[in-house]
């Protein structure tokens, strides 16, 4: 079968990946073309557009570049039309995708989404479009289903496909010594797009000095070369590393982590950590005015209290991520935040979200008429 995916961001790069993966595995004549990364074209197809050229972080971001994204658009359409897949795999990044899920539905395409917009933060009434333009919703968050069964719409929940790619994941024993790291390490993360690295990074490494003791290790996104992050690094005990990001947690004492993904990923991994966000101070108000939720951290919302601590807009700067980052290195207020990843993990379950989500779509395409005499 032919498939077209559509991830715009690294974490939906990642996703698609194990996606493809699952559905490879399940059917052996797999086609794909997609919109994505590094990881997606390692598991084979044809790439059309790299993620790199789609990403745009906040508001007034997306208002300053709709010239680019409409062009993105028209040509995201005109590359599903011209290879007519048997079925669409939207993944995330709602503001493109559901454009191109109304776009898909109204040519007949079957149409799934993998990993749900977050309406449940503001806007919900999204749903009533996504109702009509999505033909089947995978989720991966379990209060999401009852969100959306509030709404008349069933959805499937499949588990957290980060699982998956942990699951995967082999430690390399070399790690420390291929990098020279001798001392405790805090791992910063500070996201996969342009305009975070440079509102966050700058934060996250200012407060370098307070920690001679400890070696701070940055997870570079492959997307960017060394030339750029070494711009931001001022100071001897850090170092960078690329595509390593999960061999960094396996080691880290702690982490300084940007907003989004990587704050589960961390959690998943143990690793006590501060969560930050710094956005455009327009779409930053106009976020506060929207959202409907009392977290931002995929930690917190998924257990509903806090367990991380986030230091968001004028609140993340050096003395505030100070203090945090030394009450997790040790003491009271670590051991309560490792407590709480257990049971963090006991609620995520165990890996297979990518699986039961190939086999899902399958089943959907057999239900809908839409296979020719294939085993499931």
């Amino acid at each position: 079968m032919r498939y077209y995916l559509i991830a715009g961001e690294a974490s939906g790069d990642l996703h698609g990946a194990n996606l493809m993966k699952a559905l490879k595995a399940e059917d052996g004549a797999a086609e794909f073309r997609y919109y994505g990364g590094n990881k997606m074209k390692a598991v084979g197809g044809v790439l059309d557009k790299h993620y790199s050229e789609m990403a745009f972080m906040g508001f007034t971001e997306v208002l300053l570049n709709l010239r680019t994204i409409f062009k993105n658009i028209k040509a995201c359409k005109a590359a599903v039309m011209a290879y007519r897949p048997d079925v669409l795999i939207l993944i995330d990044f709602p503001g493109f995708n559901l454009k191109i899920a109304e776009f898909a539905k109204a040519n007949g395409m079957m149409v799934c989404y993998y990993i749900s917009p977050k309406v449940w933060a503001w806007n919900q009434k999204r749903v009533l479009k996504i109702k009509k333009v999505v033909d089947k919703m995978f989720c991966i968050l379990p209060f999401e289903v009852d969100f959306y069964r509030e709404w008349g719409m069933e959805v499937d929940y499949v588990g957290n496909p980060l699982l998956d790619e942990i699951a995967q994941f082999t430690p390399d024993p070399e790690f420390r010594k291929k990098y020279g790291l001798e001392k405790e390490l805090i791992a910063l993360l500070p996201g996969s797009r342009r305009q975070e690295i440079e509102r966050l990074l700058p934060d996250m490494l200012s407060v370098t000095a307070q920690f001679p003791d400890h070696h701070f290790v940055v997870a570079a996104a492959p997307s960017f070369d060394e030339a750029y992050y070494r711009q931001f690094i001022k100071t001897e005990n850090v170092t960078l590393v690329f595509s390593q990001t999960y061999n960094l947690l396996q080691v880290a004492k702690a982490a300084i982590v940007a907003s989004g993904t990587a704050t589960l990923e961390t959690a998943l991994f143990h690793v006590p950590q501060v969560v930050v966000y710094r956005g455009g101070a327009i779409s930053i108000a106009i976020a506060r005015a929207l959202v409907k939720i009392r977290f931002i951290s995929l930690v917190n919302l998924i257990m509903d209290r806090a367990v991380v601590t986030e230091l968001i807009q004028n609140d993340c700067n050096t003395g505030n991520i100070t203090v945090t980052l030394k009450n997790i290195l040790q003491g009271p207020i670590r051991e309560k935040m490792l407590d709480d990843y257990r049971e963090l993990s006991a609620k995520m379950g165990t890996a297979g979200a990518s699986q039961r989500t190939a086999r899902l779509i399958l089943n959907s395409m057999n239900s809908a008429g839409r296979m020719a005499d294939m085993p499931i």
